[in-house]
């Protein structure tokens, strides 16, 4: 059995108003890989047709719903209530990292204000999600680059596995990823003049928080570089057990 206090204990804050119902199951399966979830909390007005089938996901998936009415027509009292909720929490000490699910770019002063107390904040949103929040966040991780699920319309029904859904479009031109892999490279590379990947990803991680190999149609990290060839040259470290390197390739020369 995992020693539970060697990993993060994670609160998952959920606003149902800026966040996709399809998404939820793989927003969990990817934090479970982070940490251990301690906490799940969906905020909402759970009385309007809109929120309608989240009652099921909801119950399956064990997050508790926070309800909360509007109390003046067009004015949102539901980010009030999770920022409120994320604060007490946070005084409580009980946890290392907090997952906030929005779209919403009004959870930019929050995340800030979380890794103000040195908790890491992982972000999931939309691609349309302004880049203040993802920037605010530790981790932002785009929805588009999860599987999903179809929800029927009646919330009686049970939630229907599909296939995962496609990435954001490849890019045709990888100006984009060469250029911060060519940044990364001069940050990290060795003495040898190679760059671990695993240096790469992390350095990547913590100067583009929404950075995901998925983004750009790669599984994982290491399969972005089998498109690159004439970019850059991959290779196992010599010495080494299963640690990939790169370098940058020079012009007329490979």
């Amino acid at each position: 059995m995992k020693d539970l206090d060697q990993h993060k204990k994670i609160a998952v804050l959920i606003d149902a108003d800026n966040a996709q119902l399809s998404k939820l199951p793989f927003i969990l399966e990817e934090l479970s890989s982070h940490g251990h979830v301690v906490t799940k909390r969906a905020y909402g007005d759970w009385s309007i047709d809109s929120l309608k089938n989240w009652k099921t996901v909801l119950n399956e998936l064990a997050i508790q719903p926070i309800q909360q009415f509007a109390y003046t027509k067009g004015k949102n009292a539901t980010d009030a209530s999770m920022i409120i909720d994320a604060m007490d929490l946070l005084y409580s000490q009980k946890f290392d990292a907090f997952a906030l699910i929005s779209s919403d770019s009004d959870f930019t002063k929050l995340a800030s204000r979380l890794r103000e107390d040195e908790i890491y904040v992982f972000g999931f949103g939309e691609h349309k999600t302004p880049t203040s929040f993802r920037n605010a966040c530790d981790d932002f991780l785009l929805t588009e680059n999860l599987a999903g699920y179809e929800v029927e319309e009646s919330p009686a029904k049970p939630v229907k596995p599909t296939k995962p859904s496609k990435p954001l479009k490849k890019q045709e031109e990888p100006s984009e990823i060469v250029r911060l892999l060519r940044r990364a490279y001069d940050h990290v590379q060795d003495d040898e003049g190679w760059a671990h990947l695993s240096a790469t990803s992390l350095f990547l991680k913590r100067a583009k928080s929404d950075f995901d190999p998925r983004t750009y149609g790669a599984k994982k990290f290491s399969d972005l570089f089998s498109d690159l060839g004439e970019y850059f040259e991959l290779r196992k470290h010599i010495g080494s057990e299963g640690i990939m390197a790169y370098r940058p390739i020079r012009e007329g020369k490979k």
